[in-house]
């Protein structure tokens, strides 16, 4: 079977599997064989255009494994015939730690007091805590799961909302009763055609005076001109992995908007989101040569 993987690394952890011949196809124009006789392609981590176009020609692709748990980017251009599968699961516990984080870094301040320091400025002020808090968790999959263990010990009520209600979980329907009663909403859903632009003025209006929300998620989940509305009148803070548009353009208004902390889309990209992505795309591999049902496969609607 022709793999192709994206890196050294990640072919070194393959070079053992019976029946897998895997080669390195970084992306980019230099192909290191026929795409056409291709059945598992793994693309990089950080998508390429090349990377996805080349998929026209991969005619005898079987498996399209992605190391993400988004699949918005690949999935127009899956060829017929192939599966497409998701990393779900990789990114659970950076993701989570790049949360819980955030909404520490912001309860406490630490962006104005790094501000401070640089400024040799000594800003002492009371500040917020995440104890005794709400947070209010928006797709709750894996990731939401593993935002809530960690939150738990800083003794937090967490609230569970997703698209599929269960028990212990509200449906999508419930958010305008329930938007009002959270001091964090935390955006972890998958980015489609239904979640782009849930966070819009009403959503945004129904939070509380002072309320933080945080967007781990896509950034088009949230509608950009309604949250810099928000924060520029102080009512509600921000912190943000990701942004529409993104990378976000120098001198966009989001960059200055009052209580907004951006990082650059860096939830997800950490040591241990690479090793767990190593091990998937190995099972994956091992349970396509040996005829096994995949996992984390894609079907109808995401």
């Amino acid at each position: 079977m022709k793999v192709w993987v994206p890196d050294k690394e990640m072919a070194e952890a393959l070079a053992d599997v019976a029946g897998a011949e895997v080669d390195v196809y970084p992306g980019g124009d230099d192909l290191p064989g026929d795409p056409a006789e291709v059945e598992f392609y793994v693309p990089p981590f950080v998508p390429t255009p090349q990377s996805r176009t080349i998929l026209a020609r991969m005619r005898g692709l079987k498996v399209l494994q992605l190391q993400t748990a988004g699949v918005d980017a690949f999935r127009p251009h899956v060829p017929p015939g192939a599966v497409l599968c998701n990393g779900r699961g990789v990114h659970d516990a950076s993701t989570a730690e790049w949360t819980v984080g955030a909404i520490l870094a912001a309860q406490h301040d630490f962006p104005r007091f790094a501000a401070a320091q640089r400024e040799g400025r000594w800003d002492w002020h009371m500040t917020d805590a995440l104890a005794d808090r709400t947070v209010l968790i928006v797709g709750y999959g894996s990731v939401g799961a593993a935002i809530e263990r960690r939150l738990l010990p800083f003794e937090t009520e967490v609230v569970r909302v997703a698209r599929t209600p269960r028990e212990g979980v509200h449906p999508v329907g419930a958010l305008p009763e329930l938007l009002p009663q959270a001091d964090v909403v935390v955006l972890i859903v998958p980015f489609t055609a239904e979640t782009t632009g849930l966070a819009d003025a009403g959503f945004l209006a129904r939070m509380k005076d002072g309320a933080l929300l945080v967007n781990a998620a896509r950034g088009p989940v949230v509608d950009t001109d309604a949250l810099v509305a928000e924060a520029s009148r102080g009512r509600l803070r921000a912190v943000l992995d990701v942004t529409d548009p993104e990378p976000l353009p120098a001198g966009h208004p989001l960059w200055s908007a009052p209580g907004v902390f951006i990082t650059p889309h860096v939830g997800g990209s950490t040591p241990a989101s690479r090793r767990r992505a190593v091990a998937l795309v190995r099972r994956q591999l091992e349970r396509r040569v040996g005829g096994e049902p995949l996992h984390n496969v894609i079907t109808g609607s995401y």
